[in-house]
């Protein structure tokens, strides 16, 4: 079974890059959520959660489910680490990778900011820990859920991979 789903996987990446992707993947696992949730009040956070074992779709949902007013979260974009979504393609979506239901062992913050704050959040956090952060969608008038889009942006972390860096 198990080298049955490397013969798909190296079909779409090498062995260097599966290397690189586990090095990311650990890099982001060990960070720690201080500065996130210090700045989460300067920017005036709504509502948060760590994304884990329900992924971020179960994670939405369950934070919309929790708001005083009645809204939906509708996702746009999924930051992904490089090259995952085309193994979770040849490995036939078995982990919901795409479809934000694949179990997360801390995979970070899922943070609802006022829309006009989102970007300088974004930008703060990269600045002060050195790591990206993501708008990924929207808040709208809804009936306390959350959905992904159809066909949802895949955003490959790194967008700009550096030689010898892992963001």
């Amino acid at each position: 079974m198990i080298i049955e789903r490397w013969n798909k996987i190296k079909l779409v990446i090498n062995e260097e890059e599966v290397k690189k992707a586990y090095l990311r993947s650990m890099s982001s696992m060990t960070r720690l959520n201080r500065i996130g949730a210090l700045l989460m009040h300067k920017y005036n956070a709504h509502a948060a959660t760590d994304v884990t074992g329900f992924g971020l779709l179960g994670h939405a949902q369950n934070l919309a489910k929790h708001q005083k007013n009645d809204v939906t979260f509708v996702i746009h974009n999924l930051p992904i680490i490089a090259k995952m979504s085309v193994v979770a393609k040849a490995c036939g979506n078995m982990f919901g990778l795409t479809q934000g239901t694949s179990a997360e062992t801390s995979g970070g913050l899922l943070i609802a900011l006022p829309r006009e704050q989102a970007a300088a959040y974004c930008k703060d956090i990269q600045s002060q820990e050195g790591f990206q952060a993501w708008i990924i969608g929207i808040v709208e008038k809804g009936n306390k859920t959350a959905k992904i889009i159809d066909k949802p942006r895949i955003i490959e972390v790194p967008a700009k991979d550096t030689e010898g860096e892992l963001w």
